[in-house]
């Protein structure tokens, strides 16, 4: 997956996430903590939905330290990397 896709990448208020794939193992931590903002596609891979924006920043940034193999990465509005 072209990691430009928005499934991959978004930016959601003033944050940019991105699913690193070739790191990520459906564990699916992610889903139970932001369930608006992932979901697992077909290669059991997280994908960013088009709902994520209904969830908080908060909720965002949970996820993404959830994940045990820190395969999302969370930029702020000034490109600075917040997580991991």
């Amino acid at each position: 997956m072209d990691p430009n896709d928005p499934k991959s990448k978004r930016k959601i208020r003033k944050l940019t996430m991105r699913i690193d794939r070739s790191l990520c193992i459906g564990a699916a931590t992610c889903i139970a903590l932001a369930p608006k903002a992932w979901a697992l596609d077909d290669e059991a891979k997280a994908i960013i939905l088009d709902s994520a924006s209904e969830e908080s920043d908060q909720a965002l940034l949970d996820a993404a330290k959830s994940c045990p193999v820190m395969a999302i990465i969370i930029t702020g509005q000034d490109g600075k990397q917040l997580y991991p």
